[in-house]
């Protein structure tokens, strides 16, 4: 090996990344608590001091493990302090990250360990370690797999590749004994353009692309997005505290934990699962929250069912309360998230009575900025937000443009709309056919091993195409559908399926909606109910079911969907009227590919799955 400078003998580094972003919050405030994850039902706090030693150590692993500059290293885990280790050892090193969802079956963990050419594997447990082992024989260029919880693992497995997280840190310590100065040596050789982190796209219509973002890109994101205040205003400051609980392999997820934590000093608090999100949002009430629409609905269905399950008074008084919610709610979005003095008295009134408790219990008190993201949401589901006194913004971005794009902004937020572009983002919207583009140092350097398909979303003068459509209203931007999920009737009329599938989910009851009907006379929808709030409804009426399918198929089901979907139908013009439904006899999974990892529906596995339901729809007998 090249004999290395000592630490003190180094060079300075040139190129700011998320790396020595963090080593400056070390050097700088090295008590201050960095991150907090519960253990056996206790917060465990980082300090700044302990994330950078530790981050250290792994990147020193890292190079004794052979990664090289550009090398991938993929991270198969649930949000934990783990992942931002790997992550930023990785880039410590000049290595490229690459994040995989938890829900990924085998099947796709090969496709994504194979394509990316990942030469070690951080997997979390042992069902991530399985699927890598069941695939393992088509992954030549994976070398290590290194395992963070050892049990089950530790004593029954014999593969020569399996290392555990323990055994990586030691393995690092005494190279970094060895060769003190190696990972600073490599930091200073950083480069703008290295790859540093890789993306893997949803794969609604095709394979997962892997998106390759730059140090510029991100550099670039961090400074509009987190600095500037292109999201939070002001914005944030080492006082604010995130939940991290969406994948971390997602842009979005890792600009709100990641990103804002590195360049911030922003405390990030781990959720234990998924499923405790909410008992965690109520422990942590973080100051900073984002959530994609499902999330947002989630909440919005939990508390519709506490009201129907409460006593007749404290009913009728959370009602009551709720409808003075939704007059501030009015006046809000008639003045772009700006209150009034008559809404502020009825605010403070609210405040005393119900707002204050609802929000503690729903893990929101201290919010001062929310955002929703990554897909269309209904408004009505923002205006309640909003009322009850959570300053809620849409925003708007993707993978290849590092999330940069639009957003509504305080004081200037119109519903309906997902903003204003961002400072030094060019967007235009293609008088043809409307489909929205974006231009800006943070357009993505192109698709990993992919220049046919790189070529056909970025013009040769950095104009990306997004793929989705969309109009101006005024200074701001209105998502109308995507390219390719925009129906064409039989009668040749144009029909953006989102915006209907999105009035449907604001109900409480239905949970997914896919519009049908391209090339057809009319249309019709499958519609999937949320089985909680569904259930607590029919156990209140006595309405006794045994599953999912059987819940779904009772006629007082039926009936209360048609209701919805008539009131609906009364706020489109007649062309985009649901003819027709059928409601889905089991809730969509992404092990039975009907979601994406992001849990977007993928309506051609979604046609052939329920081929039988569309072709009843359309007066065709089943095949």
């Amino acid at each position: 090996m090249t004999e290395l400078k000592t630490a003190t003998e180094l060079p300075a580094t040139t190129t700011t990344t998320i790396a020595t972003r963090v080593r400056d919050h070390a050097a700088k405030t090295p008590d201050r608590v960095a991150m907090r994850e519960k253990d056996l039902g206790i917060w465990q706090e980082v300090t700044w001091h302990t994330y950078w030693e530790t981050v250290l150590t792994v990147a020193h692993a890292l190079l004794a493990l052979g990664v090289e500059p550009g090398d991938r290293v993929a991270v198969h885990s649930e949000n934990r302090r783990e992942w931002l280790y790997s992550d930023l050892a990785t880039v410590a090193i000049r290595g490229t990250t690459m994040g995989l969802y938890p829900t990924n079956p085998a099947a796709e963990v090969g496709y994504l360990l194979q394509h990316s050419g990942s030469k070690i594997l951080i997997a979390e447990d042992q069902e991530q370690v399985d699927k890598a082992l069941a695939v393992t024989g088509d992954l030549p260029d994976l070398e290590r797999i290194v395992y963070i919880e050892p049990r089950g693992i530790k004593n029954h497995y014999t593969d020569p590749r399996l290392m555990s997280w323990d055994e990586l840190c030691e393995l690092g310590e005494r190279h970094r004994a060895e060769f003190p100065g190696a990972v600073e040596e490599r930091m200073a050789a950083a480069l703008p353009d290295d790859v540093m982190v890789l993306v893997y796209t949803s794969g609604t219509t095709g394979p997962p692309k892997g998106a390759m973002l730059t140090v510029t890109n991100v550099e670039f994101a961090i400074r509009v997005l987190i600095e500037e205040g292109g999201f939070t205003q002001p914005p944030p400051t080492p006082r604010d505290l995130a939940l991290s609980y969406l994948p971390l392999c997602h842009v979005a997820e890792r600009i709100f934990t990641v990103w804002f934590n590195a360049s911030s000093g922003m405390q990030v608090n781990f959720a234990e699962s998924i499923e405790t999100v909410p008992a965690n949002l109520r422990e942590v009430q973080p100051t900073i929250l984002f959530g994609v629409p499902r999330i947002w609905e989630k909440i919005l269905a939990s508390v519709e069912i506490r009201l129907g399950s409460a006593s007749p008074v404290k009913r009728w008084t959370t009602r009551f309360w709720l409808k003075l919610a939704d007059r501030i709610g009015d006046t809000l979005v008639r003045r772009g998230g700006k209150h009034t003095l008559v809404t502020r008295l009825m605010y403070a009134v609210g405040w005393l009575f119900c707002f204050r408790a609802l929000r503690e219990r729903i893990g929101m008190r201290r919010v001062r900025y929310a955002a929703s993201g990554a897909a269309p949401i209904a408004p009505e589901v923002l205006k309640f937000f909003m009322g009850i006194g959570v300053p809620m913004h849409e925003v708007y971005g993707m993978t290849e443009n590092t999330a940069i794009a639009t957003a509504n902004r305080p004081g200037r937020v119109k519903l309906g709309t997902v903003g204003e572009p961002q400072p030094g983002c060019e967007l235009r919207v293609d008088e043809d056919t409307g489909e929205i583009l974006t231009r800006h140092p943070g357009v993505f350097a192109g698709y990993w091993r992919d220049d046919e398909a790189t070529r056909r979303v970025v013009e040769p003068d950095g104009w990306l195409h997004t793929g989705d459509v969309g109009e101006w209203d005024g200074d701001h931007l209105r998502i109308t559908g995507r390219m390719k999920e925009i129906i064409i009737t039989s009668g040749g009329k144009n029909v953006a399926a989102p915006l209907i599938e999105n009035e449907l989910k604001v109900s409480p009851y239905i949970r997914e909606a896919i519009v049908l009907g391209d090339r057809r006379a009319y249309l019709t929808a499958l519609i999937g109910i949320e089985l909680d709030t569904v259930g607590e409804w029919a156990t209140r009426r006595r309405l006794a079911y045994t599953t999912y399918r059987d819940l779904s198929e009772r006629p007082e089901v039926r009936e209360l969907v048609q209701g919805i979907v008539d009131q609906v139908n009364k706020g489109l013009a007649r062309p985009e009227q649901l003819k027709d439904f059928r409601l889905l006899p089991k809730e969509l999974d992404h092990e039975d590919g009907e979601l994406t990892a992001t849990q977007k529906v993928k309506r051609t596995a979604i046609e052939r799955v329920f081929a039988d339901l569309i072709d009843e729809l359309y007066g065709r007998s089943p095949r």
